[in-house]
């Protein structure tokens, strides 16, 4: 028999005064009661319980081990009240990692709206473009945008990546407007650097899928760079929405070669990737949820391509 366990019934029967009692409480039969105090004394070697027809007393050495073994439930039930908490409630430092341009801009935001919710919840955030080992570097959740994740790992959709090729209407005005992807042969476009296809643009449409080999004076490996180089007026570039979602429904940036939908150069979806665990921590549970609330399947950047939607619906 488990001691520790022994020493639990004990401390009921000598708080209730009776076997049957403390069977009822700890919710085992009486027998069990009996065998439990039965092994215990025989394993200290001295009687605990004195007992009579009509009651039960502790005896001295009882006594002296009542106290210490209901200081011991105590701790134990107070540390499975704080284990199942810790189940319950979101609290300790969470670890997260993201892409450096995605995190700046919309991970990093919403940090004060879910610290707001959780109290009792620290974030720590390392924002870079290299794929972390969850395990071996600590990281509760990594913030990814790639179709092939690690097999030991779990990956939830946040969101979908959506591609846009766009320009100023400065630009558009001075070196005319592309119609088809052909036409950007003809026009400096900028593009990622660190792909070696990032100069390949491809196309699906109704007519099928296209490609064009563009070229340009500017090539960057981070999209808010290339945001800020596009709306300089120095040419058409490839870039996602999320980067660049603001700046289309404010007018300064164009989307162009309607009818024909970019595959991007990376991932077609957003997702927030940890490692799997029978009893997920509430922590990493919470701000999952949270970031699948904050952005969905129409996330808040793609206003303008909701609008657009939402008028070819009603013409129709």
């Amino acid at each position: 028999m488990d001691k520790l366990a022994a020493m639990a019934v004990f401390a009921k029967v000598a708080e209730a005064k009776s076997f049957s009692a403390a069977a009822l409480r700890l919710g085992i039969s009486k027998s069990a009661v009996s065998k439990q105090m039965a092994w215990l004394e025989k394993q200290l070697g001295a009687r605990l319980i004195n007992r009579t027809t009509r009651r039960l007393s502790l005896t001295d050495v009882g006594m002296a081990f009542y106290e210490h073994s209901a200081r011991i439930v105590a701790e134990a039930e107070a540390a499975e009240l704080a284990v199942s908490r810790l189940r319950s409630e979101p609290r300790g430092l969470l670890k997260i990692t993201a892409p450096a341009a995605f995190g700046h801009l919309h991970v990093a935001p919403a940090i004060p709206d879910f610290l707001a919710r959780h109290a009792e919840v620290t974030v720590q955030m390392v924002m870079n473009d290299r794929v972390v080992d969850l395990a071996e570097e600590g990281y509760d959740v990594a913030i990814r945008m790639t179709a092939e994740h690690h097999p030991g790992t779990v990956a939830r959709r946040l969101a979908p990546v959506r591609w846009v090729v766009c320009a100023t209407p400065r630009y558009l005005k001075q070196h005319g407007v592309p119609h088809v992807p052909a036409d950007l042969a003809r026009h400096n476009c900028l593009f990622y650097s660190f792909l070696q296809s990032s100069s390949d643009w491809l196309f699906d449409s109704e007519a099928g899928s296209a490609s064009v080999r563009v070229t340009g004076r500017f090539s960057v490996s981070n999209s808010e760079a290339l945001r800020v180089t596009v709306l300089q007026g120095l040419g058409i570039a490839l870039l996602p929405t999320f980067t660049v979602g603001a700046d289309i429904q404010a007018g300064t940036l164009k989307p162009l070669l309607p009818g024909y939908v970019p595959r991007g150069t990376f991932g077609t979806d957003v997702y927030a990737v940890y490692l799997p665990t029978r009893y997920l921590s509430p922590k990493i549970r919470s701000f999952v949820d949270f970031l699948v609330e904050r952005f969905g399947p129409e996330p808040y950047w793609d206003a303008a391509r909701r609008s657009t939607k939402a008028r070819k619906s009603r013409a129709m």
